[in-house]
């Protein structure tokens, strides 16, 4: 059915896109079809979010790639989706002075505090303009829970439930004048597919599904952990999931499908624990959404985290990739370059910056925010302070950089591929630069030092373990981090 213009006073059901732009499993979408108005998709890009420090314009392409891949499968029903650009309040006032507004569709947003204010202004202003606000659930995240007695339970019952697909044939779309809400054309920058970055779009997302169960996924288990072996063999799906090109529904049930194939066993059930761990910790974010800003346990408010006038000099060649260290540095300039690593090396970067470097995790806590393409609000923040040791409940790892590398880069094909000033220096030298005597640094034609082409350590490795060990084990016994921990427990953990 053709795309109609709306005009005054025409009745419509409004669907607010937000982390969920994709056309199937969409229960917002599928309830605006059935509700028998015009149906006008709309999304927004916020200034709000734009200049926010945990968000990147590698977040802003990949949601404009998203959003054209949308509207390249809406073109079969001569529709859209309307983008514009401005604060939320101001769109929702401005389209409602051109239409009749018979409801908004959306899914609920586990997202920043600026989101969930927005949110709740716009609940206020539905409340006086007397439009309901349907909201639906986010994946299988229970909102108000204050317990996980029966998530597990709800978890599986919606992760094994129909798929709420609408069926759009048929369907009365309609666009929105650019005299009532002018249409945002996005920067050239973002219309350029940078190499090396996943590209955004439900297209791209199921045939990165498909060529995990085509081979790539048989050796996820043995590769999750590497970080050069990962970028293949893992599923590779997370930005996809965190933009909601494809549903974490849509992606168990490809799992169940797949879960009798020969030889896939260790790799499926691995990756199965991961789903869902997905909704877990982001069920962790929106019970207690408060460790945004503070400890998730107030028994660690006082920390002591370094003060002194070297913080910012630490902090500043930890964003670099310039700590001396090469695994460490290589990770950052890999997700510099390509907004991704794996879940090991991301722990590492953590681990370092709160436990060997002793920096609290907020000043490091946005600047992975805005390199992950993956970024997601309530997996973010629950693991960057589980990996700072801050919670109390989670054990506490310590991962040391040189041992990883030799562990899961042995060859150093990873370390050489995102240094490349220390391509010339063999293994095992290339884990431990700094012990190159300046007759080896001639010969590989590398300088280390403060002022050379590849930096001096920051800090003396196993001392500063050793010091992160006694002050992380020590303020673990105080009582008021035990006090928290049967809070938190309570709250976020089953109950045996």
């Amino acid at each position: 059915m053709e795309e109609s213009p709306l005009t005054v006073n025409s009745r419509v059901s409004v669907v607010w896109l937000k982390r969920d732009l994709r056309l199937t499993d969409h229960a917002p979408l599928a309830a605006a079809v059935r509700s028998g108005f015009p149906v006008l998709l709309l999304y927004v890009f916020e200034p709000m979010l734009q200049d926010d420090e945990h968000y990147d314009e590698r977040h802003w392409r990949f949601v404009w790639q998203s959003l054209e891949d949308m509207n390249g499968q809406l073109a079969d029903f001569d529709a859209t989706v309307t983008i514009v650009y401005g604060e939320c309040g101001d769109i929702f006032s401005r389209l409602a002075s051109c239409v009749d507004i018979d409801a908004i569709y959306s899914h609920e947003e586990v997202g920043l505090a600026s989101t969930f204010i927005r949110d709740r202004q716009i609940q206020q202003w539905c409340k006086q303009k007397g439009i309901a606000w349907y909201e639906y659930q986010h994946g299988a995240v229970q909102r108000g829970a204050t317990d996980r007695k029966v998530w597990d339970k709800a978890w599986d019952t919606y992760m094994r439930a129909p798929l709420e697909t609408p069926r759009l044939e048929g369907t009365q779309f309609c666009a929105v004048p650019e005299q009532c809400l002018p249409h945002y054309t996005a920067p050239e920058s973002w219309q350029i597919k940078r190499k090396g970055m996943q590209t955004g779009g439900a297209t791209l997302a199921w045939k990165t599904l498909d060529s995990f169960y085509e081979g790539r996924g048989k050796d996820y288990a043995f590769c999750i952990s590497k970080p050069a072996q990962s970028r293949n063999h893992c599923s590779r799906l997370s930005p996809y999931l965190a933009w909601g090109n494809i549903s974490v529904r849509e992606v168990y049930q490809a799992l169940l499908f797949n879960w009798s194939r020969p030889g896939w066993r260790r790799a499926l059930s691995a990756f199965s624990s991961r789903l869902h761990w997905h909704c877990h910790f982001i069920q962790k974010f929106e019970s207690e959404c408060e460790m945004e800003f503070r400890h998730v346990n107030a028994g660690y408010r006082d920390f002591p985290y370094r003060n002194d006038d070297k913080v910012a000099e630490h902090l500043k060649a930890w964003k670099e990739g310039r700590t001396g260290f090469p695994l460490v540095d290589a990770c950052m300039r890999c997700l510099q370059a390509t907004g991704y690593i794996n879940f090991r090396m991301r722990a590492m970067l953590v681990s370092f910056l709160c436990h060997h470097l002793n920096i609290d995790w907020r000043l490091g806590v946005k600047h992975l925010a805005a390199l992950f393409l993956d970024f997601e609000p309530g997996i973010h923040y629950p693991q960057f302070q589980m990996q700072a040791g801050v919670t109390g409940t989670n054990t506490i790892r310590i991962y040391n950089p040189t041992k990883q590398a030799q562990e899961h880069d042995p060859e150093g094909a990873f370390i050489c591929r995102w240094l490349p000033e220390l391509r010339g220096v063999p293994v095992p030298l290339l884990f431990e630069p700094w012990k190159l005597t300046p007759m080896e640094q001639q010969l590989y034609g590398i300088t280390v030092a403060a002022d050379g082409e590849y930096p001096l350590p920051v800090v003396e490795l196993e001392q500063a373990a050793r010091e992160a060990r006694e002050r992380l084990w020590g303020w673990r016994k105080r009582a008021e981090v035990k006090k928290e921990n049967s809070r938190i427990l309570a709250r976020h953990v089953r109950p045996e």
